[in-house]
Parts: structure tokens; C-alpha cells; sequence
């Protein structure tokens, strides 16, 4: 059931080593140690059912590969290290012992496997007085450059590189500086950043007005700047080097969970958690590939895979070891937790849906929205059982009389690796090519072709050498000749689809998620940074939460390469696509390792 590429990926990342870094257990003994553990979860309440079948229903979930918890929770689970949460927000105080108690916090958290995310807009601005020395201060980006090498040193989990989303308001005196941070190659590797931008700023966007810059130390507004001219520099910073993203601070806080208890100003990694200080939060995705029974949506296979996997990340929450007593306080009183889909696109080839037409769309909303109602069910049955979140009277559901469990249910996470074990496309992205060579990581390449198309061009007699070849080389099948219309139109690639089309997507499932979504909106190299703009503002119409764009070849060691087409004069090993390991889809640059 697992391809040659999901076993070298396990026996790198996941199976346990023995001291010689030997691999001492298979992959179906790592579902039954993940299983064992998470289940054990159930002994903590009065009302419970026998752990023993808790047990064997989350084994049949993940070793069926239907359903799959996030990195940390394959790789720590039943171990000694026992951290099983991905995603973490960490505030940045203005002071230096703030700052270095936060760089300590980090560490922390990237040694036992997760990502963090950080608002560095607290700090002074370059240059502001600092009191203790009568000096100036040197910034939030000077200080961005420690976090960003202390985690190049980290491998997370001794298992991978670690990452970290920056955050800085659009408002800081420091923008421009930020914002063009990563233009020069090399700069902040570990690092994703996102401007946290207002609906003051973005109007003032669309009307040509003036934007007010305020030191955060005084809270005084000290300058002004053409709001134009800073989202010019966002765009240009964009198309360049892949970042900045924007968050839309006002639209995540409109959808605030705990409003009481503050507002949010930043997100993990790959931004489709927004959190609070502290807070972290445990992922888990449905594979949508196999939830389809002939040629329609299996609703009752989902629905079951929906109540046992929310029911699954509150056990995690119970059995986590948190790496700070902060986090534990604040996870346990909110209980936030993200279950999300993979193998979207795999689902609509199934069902004869292509991805960039009105129909997707729809179905996308239809999808989410039966997701989030029977999330929203499962929780509130496990409030019955275990009782409501400890923050729940400072909740929004207080006031809507929703007892619930869990603060928020669901999350549209990118689902790099796990998507590579499962054997689907990744989150809610378009498939990135039809056929390609895999880099696996044992240094060997692998020929690797879409199964759905294999089939449809041997049912109806096209398959050939020449054809395969011939695909291999572009990705894409739109302009391949003998090819019949309804193949070319259902097998579409990311950079096949129009940005307008990726942004339904996103849009559809955002607005039935109570977290974020991570989609990232593929662009050719040959996008100008007009079309940038436009799908920033197209974004912020849309009342997404954020928006991520990565223009092809704008980063030099991205992981997916192309002979020809979007790249234009890439040439690749083999003369045919080439892929990293464990990338199945969404964000090129290599800087989302979840």
C-alpha cells in the first residue's frame, strides 16, 4: 500500500532508530505506537470508551491511510520526547531579556519537533532610545537575523530543519526594512514572513491615501507613507523572492474564537494557524483520495473519519508533552485543534471535476461547510463526555449557546510528508505535475506517475512511450496532442490553472474554517508584478485570512524544477521534471516542511 518513495521517507523521518541510528520498527508498528499512545488519552475520563477499541479504530485510520496526524505525532508519539503539537506562536517583548527568553523558548520548541510563529511588532523601531543605555535600538529585523540563525543550527526533532513564520505590522516604522529582508539571497532561509496588514492600510490601498507609521513604544504616530508605495514594495519583495504573504490582522480577529482573552497577531509557519500568545495547536488531515466510493463522494466514510479524528486530536492534547508550562496552560484552557483535508485534487479527478472551473468551487464549499458541521457535532458530543473547554465563557460559542470541546475544529495545513506517505496531493493544492522524477532520499531517482492518469489513458488506449516522455518533460497535458478533451481538462497542474481559479479555491474553503487556510497561489516565472498585486487585493475582497503567492524560479534552490514551461530554460537532471523527496505540492521555495 505504500509506494517505494512513503517507506524511504518513514525510514528517515519517522521510524524509530536505536542508538546506532538503525531502524528498529516497520511502518505498521509506528501506527500502532502512535494508536497505543494517543489512545491512551481516554483513561482520564469518567465517561470513555475502552481504550483498547479507541486504539483500533485509530490504527485502522491511519494504517488504511484515510486519515493522518501531523509530523510530530508520527515521529514522538510512545517516546520519551512525546511532544505531538506542530504548530506554536511565542510572543517577542520589548526588552532584551524578552527577546532571548523568546529565542530560548524557540529552541525549546524546534528540538522536540515544531514550527513557531512570532509578531516581532512589539519591538522599538531602528534607531528609537533605548532607556537603560541612553543608545538607539537596533530593530526587529536586526533581531529576526538571531532567531533566523539559531534555527538554521536546530534540526527539529534531530529529524529536519526548523521553520518560523515573522510577523511585523504594516503600521511599525521598520516595514520597508522587513519587507525587503529577503530579496537578497541567502537572508532568512528559515524564515516565512507576512506583513500583518489592517483594512485601514488596504483601503488606503485602493483610495491612494496616506499610511500612518506608529513607534509601538510610545504608541505615537511617527511618520507617514504612501500607503501605495509600501504595497508596491510588498509586491515587488513578493515576485522577487517569494515573501512577503500578507496576514489580514482585522479578518483573523472578526473570527476570533477567545476575543476576551486578546487579539491575534501572528501564525505558525505556514499560516493557517492563527494563535494566541503561547498557544500551540495539534493537525491532523482526511484524505479526501480515498473517500470516494465509484464516482461520488463517500459522505458516510468522511463523517466517520470526521468524529474519530476530532476525538483523536483531543486525545493528543491529554497525552502531549509541552515543551513550556505556558503552552500546556493555555492549550488545555482552549483546546484548539485542526482537522483538514489532503488529496482534494485527487478527489476531484475521481469524480470527474476540473479543478479550475466554476463546479470546483462549489463543491469545495460544499465539502468544507458538511466538514466543518460535523466537526462542530463531534466536538460538541465530546463536550458532552468530557466537558466544554476551560475558556469557554470567554468564547464566542458562550453567546450562541454551542457547548463544544474545542475552541476550533478545523484547519487547512499543507500536509507536505504526510501527503507523501498517504500517496495524495497535498492539502487543498492542484496536482504539481502528471509525471516527474521523484529525488528520493536515499539519492536515487524515481519515475513517479499520477495513477488516476495512468489508468485513464490505458482505458482508453493512448497510453504510449512517447506520450509519457512527452509529459514527463512539460507536466502538464494541456498542450499535448492525442489526448482527448476530458482528460485535459480534469488532469490539471498548479501552473496550468489561473490565479483568479486558485483563489475560489481557497476562498471556498476558508469560509467554512475556523482557523486558516495554507494555499499557495503558484504564479509562472513570467508573472509580472501587476498580477501579484491583483492577487493580493483579489485576497483581501475575498475576506481570506492570508495569501501566499510564489512566482516559479524565484528562489534558487527551490524543490520542484521544470525542462521548460514555467521555469523557462531550467534544465533538469534527465531532461524531465524533477521533485525533492517529500514534496507533493503548494509551496515551491522548500521553506514548509510540515
Amino acid at each position: 500500500m505504500l509506494t517505494i518513495n512513503s517507506k524511504e521517507v518513514l525510514k528517515r523521518r519517522y521510524l524509530l532508530k536505536d542508538n546506532e541510528r538503525r531502524v528498529i520498527e516497520s511502518p505498521d508498528e509506528m501506527f500502532r505506537r502512535v494508536a497505543r499512545h494517543v489512545a491512551s488519552g481516554e483513561k482520564n475520563f469518567k465517561k470513555r470508551i475502552d481504550p483498547i477499541e479507541v486504539e483500533e479504530r485509530f490504527y485502522g485510520m491511519m494504517h488504511s491511510l484515510e486519515f493522518m496526524p501531523n509530523s510530530p505525532t508520527l515521529m514522538n508519539a510512545g517516546t520519551p520526547l512525546g511532544q505531538l503539537s506542530a504548530c506554536f506562536v511565542l510572543p517577542v517583548e520589548d526588552s532584551i531579556k524578552g527577546i532571548f527568553r523568546s529565542l530560548n523558548n524557540m529552541a525549546s520548541i524546534h528540538q522536540s519537533g515544531g514550527g513557531t510563529g512570532f509578531s516581532f511588532s512589539s519591538l522599538r523601531p531602528k534607531d528609537d532610545l533605548v532607556y537603560s543605555t541612553k543608545g538607539a535600538a537596533s530593530g526587529p529585523v536586526s533581531f529576526m537575523k538571531i532567531f533566523d540563525t539559531a534555527t538554521g543550527v536546530i534540526v527539529q526533532g534531530g529529524r529536519r530543519r526548523g521553520a518560523n513564520m515573522g510577523v511585523l505590522r504594516c503600521d511599525h516604522p521598520d516595514i520597508v526594512e522587513f519587507v525587503e529582508s529577503k530579496v537578497k539571497p541567502g537572508e532568512f532561509n528559515n524564515f516565512n514572513l507576512s506583513v500583518g496588514v489592517t483594512d485601514r492600510f488596504m483601503e488606503a490601498v485602493k483610495h491612494g491615501r496616506n499610511h500612518s507609521l506608529i513607534n509601538p513604544r510610545t504608541g505615537k504616530r511617527s511618520g507617514d507613507i504612501k500607503a501605495r508605495d509600501l504595497f508596491s514594495r510588498i509586491v515587488a519583495s513578493a515576485w522577487l523572492s517569494g515573501d512577503p504573504g500578507l496576514i489580514f490582522l482585522d479578518e483573523v480577529n472578526r473570527k476570533n474564537p477567545t476575543p476576551l482573552l486578546g487579539r491575534i497577531e501572528a501564525t505558525n509557519p505556514c499560516g493557517e494557524l492563527p494563535l494566541l500568545p503561547f498557544e500551540s495547536c495539534n493537525l491532523a488531515s482526511i484524505n479526501l483520495a480515498r473517500m470516494v466510493s465509484g464516482s461520488v463522494p463517500d459522505w458516510e466514510r468522511i463523517r466517520r473519519n470526521i468524529i474519530w479524528g476530532v476525538r483523536f486530536l483531543d486525545d493528543v492534547i491529554e497525552v502531549n508533552k509541552f515543551p513550556l508550562k505556558e503552552i500546556k496552560e493555555i492549550t488545555f484552557a482552549n483546546r484548539k485543534i485542526g482537522l483538514g483535508v489532503m488529496g482534494f485534487a485527487d478527489m476531484l479527478i475521481s469524480l470527474g471535476i476540473p479543478y479550475d472551473s466554476p463546479r470546483a468551487a462549489l463543491f469545495a464549499e460544499d465539502l468544507m461547510k458538511f466538514i466543518k458541521r460535523e466537526s462542530l457535532k463531534a466536538s460538541s458530543e465530546l463536550a458532552k463526555e468530557r466537558g466544554v473547554f476551560k475558556n469557554f465563557s470567554k468564547s464566542v460559542y458562550a453567546k450562541k449557546g454551542v457547548r463544544l470541546r474545542n475552541a476550533t475544529v478545523n484547519t487547512i495545513a499543507p500536509t507536505g510528508t504526510i501527503s507523501v506517505i498517504a500517496g495524495c496531493s497535498s492539502g487543498i493544492e492542484p496536482l504539481f505535475a502528471i509525471s516527474f522524477i521523484r529525488n528520493v532520499l536515499s539519492g536515487r531517482g524515481l519515475f513517479e506517475m499520477n495513477r488516476s492518469f495512468e489508468d485513464a489513458v490505458k482505458e482508453r488506449g493512448f497510453y504510449n512511450k512517447r506520450l509519457i516522455e512527452m509529459i514527463s518533460q512539460k507536466g502538464s497535458v494541456r498542450s499535448v496532442k492525442n489526448l482527448s478533451d476530458d482528460i485535459k481538462r480534469v488532469f490539471v497542474t498548479a501552473f496550468d490553472i489561473k490565479p483568479k481559479d486558485h483563489l475560489s479555491i481557497q476562498a471556498a474553503f476558508q469560509r467554512h474554517c475556523d482557523n486558516s487556510v495554507s494555499k499557495t497561489i503558484n504564479m509562472p516565472s513570467g508573472a509580472k508584478t501587476g498580477d501579484v498585486a491583483n492577487v493580493y487585493m483579489e485576497a483581501y475582497r475575498l475576506r481570506l485570512k492570508g495569501i501566499t503567492i510564489y512566482r516559479y524560479g524565484s528562489k534558487k534552490d527551490q524543490v520542484l524544477s521544470f525542462v521548460d514551461g514555467p521555469g523557462r530554460g531550467h534544465r533538469t537532471p534527465g531532461g524531465m521534471i524533477n521533485a525533492g523527496s517529500e514534496y507533493s505540492g503548494g509551496c515551491v521555495s522548500g521553506t514548509c516542511p510540515f
